[in-house]
C-alpha cells in the first residue's frame, strides 16, 4: 500500500495533508472561475484532488481514495504511471508538437500498432482529441461511403456531448440538447434483466432484439441508413454485455442492407474487458471502430477510428472534409505508443482476465443471494455493474430512472458508505460499476470489493 503524507503544488513546493490555506486556494478558483460539465453551477463543490499515484488518490485533507472509476474510465494504467510519464517528457524534449499535415514518428508507429491489434480488413487510423468527436467523424465517414444520412443507435449508450454525438447518445443527457442532428434514430438493445422483448432466457433476447432492428431497419429504409454505432459493451448505462450471437447479429443486418457497423470502443476499449478491444470476444468485425480514453490513460486527450480498407479507399481520390488541430498531438501518441508496450510487457490482457473471472465474478456474485439490494451482477474484465433494487421479485430500482433531489437520496447514501469505506465508486442511477485501473492489485482489488460491500449494506437499509 503506497503511503503518502503529502502533496507537491504547482510550483515544486512540499505540502504536508492539511494545509488550509492551499486547498481554500483551490476551492476558490475552482468555484470562481471553472465551468463544469453536466452540472449546475451552485449547486455543486468539487472535491479538490491533491495528488494521485497508481489505484489511488487524495484529498487536501489527506482523505485516501482507492480510485474504482478509473475517474470516467481511461486511467487505465493507473495515475502518474511511470513509463508513460516519461514517454511524455521525452517526447516534450525532442518534439513537443507538430501539425496534422506532417508526418510524425510517433503518430504513425501509434496508428500501425492500433490496426494490427484491432481486426482483420483495418487499413488506417483517423486520430481525433477524444471519443465524441471520434463518433463524430466516424458517423461523417459512414455518410461519405454510403451515400446515406440516418444513423441508427441505442437508447442506453452514450457517445459523447458534441452534437451529433449527444443525438447518438440515447440516455437522459441528450433530452436537453435536442434538436441537434435529426437523422439519429433510437433502438433497444439488448438486456435480460429489464427486457423489452418479455424474453425470459438470452437466446430469445437475442432474437427478438435483432427482429426489433430489423423492423426498424426496414420501416426505416434500409436505403437511407448509413451506419449503426453499438457500444460493444454498454458502458455507463449499465456495462450490458451483448448476448452471444447478437453482435454477428447486427453485423449480418449490417451486410444485408449495405449498412456501416460502428463500434464505440471509447469506454470499453484498450483491456477493459480483457480483450484489447470489447468486440473481439464476439467473433464479429466492424467497419469502423471508434477509440480514446483508455488508448494513453488520458494522460494527454486522444482518440481516433480505426477505419477499414472499403472505407479508408472511398478518400483514396477524393479528400475527407474533416480535420482537426491537435490530430495525433506527438506527446498524446507517445504515451500511446508507451501504453501498448506496457500492456504487452506487463501481460495486463491477461491480468485484467484473471483478476476478471478468478476474483471479482465469484465475490460479487456471491454477494446476490446475500444483499436484498442487490438485482444483478454482470460485466467482464474489470468492468462491472451491481444493479441495485427495492424489490428483487418486481425488479423495481432502487431509485428511479434519471433520479435527482430527494429521489436519489438511496443512492447518495450508498455512494457516501463506499467513500467512508475508502472506494470511490462510480455510479450511475441505481447502479454501481466496478472499473478500476487494469493494472490494479490483487490486494487492492479486493479491498475495494470490500468497501463496495459496505455499500451494499447501506442499500439493503431501503430494500424489501
Amino acid at each position: 500500500m503506497t503511503h503518502k503524507t503529502g502533496y507537491t503544488d504547482r510550483h515544486g513546493v512540499e505540502h504536508a495533508f492539511g494545509d488550509k490555506a492551499e486547498e481554500q486556494l483551490v476551492r476558490g478558483n475552482d468555484r470562481g472561475y471553472v465551468f463544469h460539465s453536466w452540472s449546475a453551477q451552485d449547486k455543486i463543490d468539487p472535491v479538490p484532488i491533491a495528488t494521485a499515484e497508481a489505484s489511488r488518490f487524495w484529498d487536501y485533507e489527506g482523505n485516501e481514495y482507492l480510485d474504482f472509476t478509473s475517474q470516467l474510465v481511461f486511467t487505465n494504467l493507473g495515475h502518474q504511471n511511470p513509463d508513460l510519464v516519461k514517454a511524455i517528457q521525452d517526447q516534450a524534449g525532442r518534439l513537443a508538437t507538430v501539425a496534422p499535415a506532417y508526418a510524425n514518428d510517433v503518430r504513425a508507429e501509434l496508428a500501425k500498432m492500433i490496426v494490427e491489434r484491432s481486426f482483420d480488413g483495418a487499413r488506417s487510423v483517423f486520430f481525433t482529441n477524444g471519443g465524441a468527436d471520434a463518433n463524430e467523424h466516424a458517423v461523417r465517414m459512414a455518410r461519405l461511403h454510403t451515400g446515406r444520412r440516418k444513423v441508427l443507435s441505442m437508447y442506453r449508450s452514450y457517445h459523447g456531448g458534441t452534437s451529433t454525438a449527444i443525438s447518438l447518445t440515447g440516455d437522459p443527457r441528450r433530452w436537453a440538447n435536442e434538436p441537434s442532428d435529426n437523422s439519429v434514430v433510437h433502438f433497444f438493445g439488448p438486456y435480460l434483466y429489464r427486457t423489452a422483448f418479455n424474453a425470459e432466457t438470452e437466446a430469445q433476447e437475442t432474437e427478438r432484439a435483432l427482429a426489433h432492428l430489423e423492423n426498424l431497419i426496414q420501416l426505416e429504409g434500409p436505403q437511407t441508413i448509413a451506419a449503426i454505432i453499438i457500444e460493444s459493451v454498454v458502458g455507463t448505462n449499465g456495462v450490458l454485455v451483448p448476448p452471444a450471437g447478437y453482435l454477428p447479429g447486427v453485423r449480418a443486418l449490417c451486410d444485408k442492407y449495405g449498412i456501416v457497423y460502428i463500434a464505440d470502443e471509447v469506454m470499453a476499449g484498450f483491456g477493459r474487458t480483457g480483450e484489447w478491444f470489447a468486440f473481439q470476444a464476439f467473433d464479429v468485425t466492424p467497419d469502423l471502430v471508434t477509440f480514446a480514453k483508455g488508448v494513453n490513460s488520458g494522460v494527454v486527450p486522444l482518440g481516433g477510428v480505426v477505419i477499414s480498407k472499403p472505407i479508408h479507399d472511398t478518400f483514396g481520390e477524393k479528400p475527407f472534409p474533416g480535420g482537426l488541430t491537435y490530430s495525433g498531438h506527438p506527446l498524446a501518441c507517445a504515451a500511446g505508443v508507451a501504453s501498448i508496450e506496457v500492456f504487452e510487457r506487463d501481460n495486463i490482457l491477461e491480468h485484467v482476465r484473471d483478476l476478471g473471472e478468478r476474483v471479482v465474478r465469484p465475490t460479487i456474485e456471491a454477494w446476490v443471494d446475500k444483499h436484498p439490494s442487490l438485482g444483478e451482477v454482470r460485466g467482464s474484465g474489470l468492468f462491472w455493474a451491481l444493479e441495485l433494487v427495492r424489490d428483487k421479485a418486481t425488479r423495481e430500482p432502487l431509485v428511479p430512472f434519471n433520479a435527482a433531489g430527494d429521489a436519489a437520496a438511496p443512492m447518495v447514501k450508498v455512494v457516501g458508505a463506499a467513500k467512508a469505506a475508502g472506494v470511490w465508486p462510480f455510479v450511475h442511477f441505481n447502479r454501481l460499476h466496478i472499473a478500476p485501473p487494469l493494472n490494479i492489485s490483487e490486494e487492492d482489488l479486493r479491498a475495494g470489493l470490500a468497501g463496495f460491500e459496505a455499500a451494499l449494506v447501506a442499500a439493503d437499509e431501503f430494500a424489501n
